[in-house]
């Protein structure tokens, strides 16, 4: 049985992680830190989860009674956490910031996205998780980056409001969000470096531009990212090759019909559509911002780290209505 601790326990991420922790056979919660909720029960916070655990969130952090720790918090303090604390030599650590995404040369951090970097997640002991924009169009682009098929990268993709994290802004508040589509990070967005650092390691060389459009959606969970480029290969080949490539990959599917965000939500699994339109190559991927995007990629790389079926505690019924 792992043993694993969770800091950083109240946002979306880590209530997600543990609703999945919750089901994993393998896999059992020893703790949740939270100090500012340090005292109360998670389904306080979680309200979801009333029903399912008595667990209650803790201050202090005992890594000698865990086997892996899951890193919530926000941006910039998971570096700051690495830091500031001595773990010991049996620990493993899975991150799901941005604080180690990048510079994977220098890095002690493996980058945790499993269909490119299986065998080194197998060996690692500290996990950098990808970000949810960068799994949803990654997947969207592995194959034709190994086999050097990129060419100037166009991506329109819109996300849940989940996306944006627990603290309240005036972007996620109903009133302006329900009924309401808006563009934001146009071509700046953060997860565009990592995404260009994995086609440079599969494509050296590519220079191209990754062209990158998010859009705020009016719903909760999910992303669909709309993928197009030029590419010389025919729609019959381009199909076959994505599904050579993931053909290993248990939770990435190639659609024959169009892809919806309702087929993955609550699920680790991704949805690609490939089709050609003269010259464009157009790939739709789908996936859980929240599971797939964070949480559950986490415990599929954990399942891994740990030699587990990459599977285990993750085969999720999708929310289809």
């Amino acid at each position: 049985m792992i043993k694993t601790g969770i800091v950083g326990g109240a946002g979306y991420t880590a209530g997600e992680l543990v609703r999945i922790l919750l089901g994993h056979p393998s896999a059992e919660i020893v703790w949740i830190n939270s100090s500012s909720n340090a005292g109360n029960k998670v389904f306080d916070v979680h309200t979801d989860l009333l029903g399912d655990t008595n667990l209650e969130f803790c201050e202090r952090m005992d890594f000698e009674a865990v086997d892996v720790i899951f890193l919530c918090m926000g941006h910039g303090r998971s570096a700051t956490f690495m830091k500031e604390h001595t773990l010991p030599d049996h620990l493993k650590v899975i991150d799901l910031s941005n604080d180690f995404r990048l510079d994977r040369q220098n890095n002690e951090f493996v980058y945790g996205l499993p269909e490119v970097n299986r065998p080194k997640i197998k060996d690692c002991r500290y996990l950098a998780n990808p970000g949810c924009f960068a799994t949803s169009i990654q997947l969207a682009l592995l194959p034709l980056a190994a086999s050097h098929l990129l060419d100037e990268i166009h991506v329109h993709a819109i996300t849940g409001s989940t996306g944006a994290g627990q603290a309240p802004s005036g972007t996620t508040h109903f009133s302006w969000r329900n009924g309401n589509v808006s563009v934001y990070r146009a071509f700046g967005h953060q997860h565009l470096n990592e995404m260009n650092e994995t086609m440079k390691e599969l494509m050296p060389g590519f220079n191209e531009a990754f062209n990158f459009i998010p859009v705020r959606g009016n719903f909760s969970r999910g992303i669909l990212a709309s993928v197009y480029l030029n590419c010389p290969i025919g729609e019959t080949e381009a199909i076959d090759l994505f599904g050579k490539f993931y053909s290993t990959h248990p939770f990435v599917t190639i659609s024959t019909k169009p892809v919806d965000v309702k087929q993955v939500v609550n699920t680790n699994k991704c949805l690609l559509h490939v089709k050609k339109y003269g010259s464009k190559l157009h790939v739709v991927s789908v996936i859980d911002n929240l599971t797939k995007g964070a949480s559950g990629q986490a415990v599929q790389n954990m399942n891994l780290m740990f030699g587990l079926d990459e599977q285990e505690g993750l085969r999720l019924k999708p929310v289809a209505f």
